[in-house]
């Protein structure tokens, strides 16, 4: 279900008084999912959702029918300048659930999961799904796991996932092996579908971020801000902003 991830690793801003941003834009089809490492991000959208996510947190916006919605810096991290390290993905809906009602999930770190890894050394937070036994509070439309590993220097852990289901680890900070293949700070490798168990390990340490989810198997068109199943679809999109439906934000 994971259709597209836009991946800012450490980046030194300097001090400003008018945040970086992206400015009022239209989604419908799918969910952004806003994962944030290092810094603050805000939120707002037509629907009412809005918020500020800083390290640790996650906000997990679907769009479902048709949202406006604006992102920047929050405010105070613009006018200070600091180091800032995000991933933002795009989940897909299912035919089914393309036009359901728009909502904010604002996800916090101590909101999470937090699991003890057997190794004794590492940690995980669980976001959404279940793995290492826990179960994340994020809501999700289809069968969805994502969690940040923190692999301690020397770590290992070993974990399941169902074989049929499409799994991709972002190595967000240090050096990780992963089923015996080198998986460089960074690096994005993507999982074949032949087994249930994934090995993690680090010598100096590493920071994961999992994601498996089960096929939707269904046409997809997509063009700009939205994500459908039939070119159709793509024009109703545009004409239904034009008009007006996917309400008012202002800039």
């Amino acid at each position: 279900p994971f259709f597209l991830l836009d991946y800012g690793a450490l980046t030194e801003f300097p001090p400003r008084e008018e945040p970086f941003g992206v400015g009022p834009h239209p989604h419908r089809g799918f969910e952004t999912v806003t994962i944030a490492y290092k810094g603050k991000v805000e939120h707002h959208d037509s629907r009412g959702g809005g918020g500020i996510i800083g390290e640790g947190d996650v906000q997990w916006m679907t769009a479902g029918s048709g949202v406006l919605h604006k992102e920047y810096h929050e405010k105070e991290f613009a006018r200070k300048g600091g180091v800032f390290h995000m991933a933002q993905l795009w989940v897909n809906l299912p035919a089914r659930h393309k036009m359901e009602a728009p909502r904010y999930q604002p996800i916090t770190r101590a909101e999470m999961a937090q699991v003890p890894l057997p190794d004794g050394r590492s940690q995980a937070r669980v976001i959404t799904g279940e793995l290492f036994g826990a179960k994340g509070p994020g809501r999700t439309w289809t069968p969805i796991t994502t969690a940040v590993i923190e692999l301690a220097a020397g770590g290992l852990v070993r974990f399941e996932l169902p074989r049929d289901w499409n799994t991709a680890v972002l190595v967000v900070e240090g050096d990780a092996e992963l089923n015996g293949s080198a998986a460089p700070a960074h690096h994005l490798a993507v999982l074949a579908n032949d087994g249930e168990v994934v090995e993690a390990g680090s010598t100096e340490g590493a920071t994961l971020l999992v994601l498996s989810g089960e096929p939707l198997n269904e046409p997809i068109v997509a063009y700009g801000p939205f994500l459908m199943n039939t070119e159709e679809e793509i024009h109703q999109a545009f004409a239904d902003v034009r008009a007006g439906k996917f309400g008012v934000l202002e800039d």
